[in-house]
């Protein structure tokens, strides 16, 4: 197995991450070599003619984002992509802790087992993660020759293909239309990226400023996770059960990271439900069966699979993400209801007009305070 950019030393065995997400993946669902090839040049012709759809209805997007790549990509691909990704984002605090405890006594050994221990937590997080992800916009990853970027930057659209499948026969619905449904919200994805050139940016920076609010000392950042740990297994007195079950990453936030979480919560939010309301949008006009679609779609989305795939996603805080769709969705609609499109898209105007966590729930104080202003 090839590395992923480079030497696999330090505070996260990188290639060990791959090696065991790769190996504990569940398999994809039973197609023949034909059908296969069938699913994927479909896929790209979807993402295509996505691209045309959402750029009329968002009146969004640049010639600069047509050369961002499409990827069909397996779950392993799916993991490769990601692993890349979390790589590049961490670096700077994970450099940061290798030096604080390279000047430990022990400290070398302690990073040399502490990696592979994380790189097999990660590996059996992203294993979970892989069969459940139907596709992604994925911006932060290097380009390399297994995962290029369009040439003036940005990211790459992954479609994971044997999820798309195992869904659409999971659902009983027609998986022409599941298809081309998926790749609408997906393209919605690329188009705010692209359309929007300060926007990954702006990302990343509150990612590394929500990531440099870490406490780098090795114990404290243990004794966070202990009690966390604690805290979602029942341990805690009946007096402290008022936190409304936060997640595990809610729980070892310094006060400072609720904040800038809080503000990326807000993009999240504004970012997927804007990808819903596209796909809503677009989707009586090209999607036949989209009204059972989306109907079964929520249902599956609502209930999860199993009592172990709705423990996990309490864990993992995926409750919230799902939160994200429905909040989000609601604040793209009545923005748009109140003010039009074009209205609404001076919410990409800069990152002072982002919506804060408060106005996704109030959309009107969003329109009060960006509409007044700017007239």
């Amino acid at each position: 197995m090839t590395s992923i950019g480079g030497a696999s030393t330090g505070m996260v065995d990188w290639n060990l991450a791959v090696a065991t997400a790769t190996r504990l993946v569940r398999p994809g669902p039973d197609v023949s070599r034909d059908e296969a090839r069938a699913v994927v040049a479909e896929l790209r012709r979807h993402a295509k003619a996505s691209e045309g759809h959402v750029r009329g209805f968002t009146r969004l997007g640049t010639e600069e984002g047509r050369d961002t790549p499409v990827l069909v990509v397996d779950r392993p691909g799916w993991i490769r992509a990601n692993v890349a990704g979390f790589r590049e984002l961490l670096k700077p605090l994970l450099d940061k802790m290798q030096d604080r405890r390279g000047n430990t006594p022990g400290g070398a050994v302690m990073s040399a087992v502490g990696g592979k221990v994380t790189g097999v937590e990660l590996g059996m997080l992203l294993s979970f993660l892989a069969s459940r992800v139907l596709g992604q916009y994925e911006t932060f990853a290097p380009a390399t020759r297994q995962l290029p970027a369009g040439e003036n930057g940005g990211g790459r659209l992954l479609l994971v293909a044997p999820n798309i499948v195992h869904v659409e026969r999971e659902l009983d619905v027609d998986p022409h239309d599941f298809r081309l449904w998926v790749c609408l919200h997906e393209e919605t994805h690329r188009t705010q990226f692209t359309a929007v050139p300060w926007l990954r940016d702006h990302l990343e920076g509150e990612i590394q400023s929500f990531l440099s609010e870490t406490d780098v000392d090795p114990m404290t950042v243990l004794e966070r996770v202990r009690e966390a740990a604690q805290s979602l297994a029942g341990g805690r007195p009946e007096a402290e059960e008022d936190d409304g079950g936060r997640s595990l990453v809610e729980i070892v936030q310094t006060p400072a990271q609720r904040e800038i979480l809080g503000r990326l919560t807000a993009v999240m939010s504004l970012l997927e439900g804007h990808a819903d309301f596209v796909m809503d949008g677009v989707g009586p006009d090209v999607v036949p069966s989209v009204g059972e679609i989306r109907e079964k779609f929520q249902q599956r989305r609502a209930k999860g699979a199993s009592r172990l795939d709705l423990a996990l996603r309490k864990l993992l805080g995926l409750d919230a993400k799902l939160r994200q769709y429905r909040d989000g969705e609601r604040f793209v609609r009545a923005v748009v209801d109140e003010v039009g499109m074009d209205g609404f898209n001076r919410v990409w105007t800069s990152p002072n007009t982002l919506p804060t966590k408060t106005e996704i729930a109030k959309p009107a104080d969003w329109i009060a305070r960006v509409h007044r202003r700017t007239e």
